[in-house]
């Protein structure tokens, strides 16, 4: 039959067809794979199966748009070989639309008043709050990602003139960062306390726990962060306006690393981004930055992004 007959080989397609015959008209509709024929792919197939990936398989928009490219070039191809045989199918795909991308939504931060507010409520005075305030202390500090922050390990923490946190992100790839004096003693009190520092420590044991587990979840955290931002609002109604997550403390590092006239460069291998294009949402804030930085751009810009230790300075005074 014509529809796998000759692909087998072309490794671009056939992952596809697998995808597209196997896991959806097979499975959805009932129909051996070795009795599908073109005109089984007719009559608005092709955009259900489309549909399929978004609801079913939960896939972006991106990947959606990916797959009907990947289909719109196997229609050429097919109509190439089977003129009359694929005529109507390679028609219908060429008419689907491409689904509408959504734009990227703002980098919701706290303010540098916001974060002062919000890191002085935690009552150290018990141990939850000790934990918490540790929690949003090197949650801000680091920039890290929340499931980043839950990862954390002893190992990963290394006390001394700098104290470094190493962090493991998206892909298991892996960056060094430098948190300030401060919040490096918040962090240090804070293992001492609940017996994670000595000679017999456990490295591989995670730093930030929950009442219940050893390993705290991303939706723990997200519930830590939501309490105090509640408190917070109590506190200062003129203040926090947004919806505010864990995220949101990565989003405020950067803001404020970019308002103080930290270089992009820097602030890109700081969140370990891999392209630059997502930093730069950042300073899409505010276009009098991105026209600085495009203004102020220069070779030792790059050169000063690999130097881990150029952040430090730029942590503000309340958090020092």
């Amino acid at each position: 039959m014509f529809l796998l007959c000759g692909l087998f080989g072309r490794r671009w397609y056939y992952p596809l067809l697998i995808e597209f015959i196997h896991e959806f008209i097979h499975a959805e509709k009932n129909i051996l794979p070795e009795k599908i024929e073109f005109h089984h792919l007719e009559k608005g197939v092709a955009e259900s199966w489309l549909n399929w990936l978004s609801v079913s398989r939960q896939c972006s928009t991106k990947t959606r748009n990916q797959r009907l490219a990947a289909l719109t070039t196997f229609a050429r191809f097919a109509i190439r070989r089977d003129f009359e045989g694929a005529l109507a199918f390679s028609s219908e795909i060429e008419h689907l639309p491409k689904a509408k991308v959504k734009k990227r939504e703002k980098a919701v931060h706290f303010s540098k008043e916001e974060m002062s507010i919000l890191l002085r409520i935690p009552d150290t005075s018990s141990q939850i709050g000790k934990r918490d305030k540790a929690i949003l202390s090197t949650l801000y500090a680091s920039g890290a990602r929340a499931q980043e922050l839950c990862d954390l390990t002893v190992g990963d923490v290394t006390f001394g003139i700098k104290t470094t946190l190493t962090l493991c992100g998206k892909g298991n790839k892996t960056r060094t960062v430098v948190i300030p004096k401060q919040s490096s003693v918040l962090l240090k009190v804070y293992m001492e306390q609940f017996k994670l520092q000595g000679a017999d420590k456990d490295v591989k044991r995670h730093i930030f726990s929950s009442q219940t587990n050893e390993h705290m979840s991303i939706s723990c955290l997200e519930a830590i962060v939501k309490k105090y931002v509640r408190k917070a609002k109590q506190l200062r109604p003129d203040l926090f306006p947004e919806k505010y997550s864990p995220h949101s403390f990565r989003h405020s590092i950067a803001m404020h690393m970019l308002e103080s006239g930290i270089p992009i460069p820097v602030i890109k291998t700081f969140l370990g981004h891999s392209s630059i294009s997502s930093t730069m949402i950042y300073a899409s804030a505010d276009y009098d930055l991105v026209n600085k930085y495009l203004r102020d751009k220069n070779p030792y810009a790059e050169q000063a992004a690999v130097d881990e230790f150029v952040i430090v300075p730029i942590i503000p005074s309340f958090l020092r």
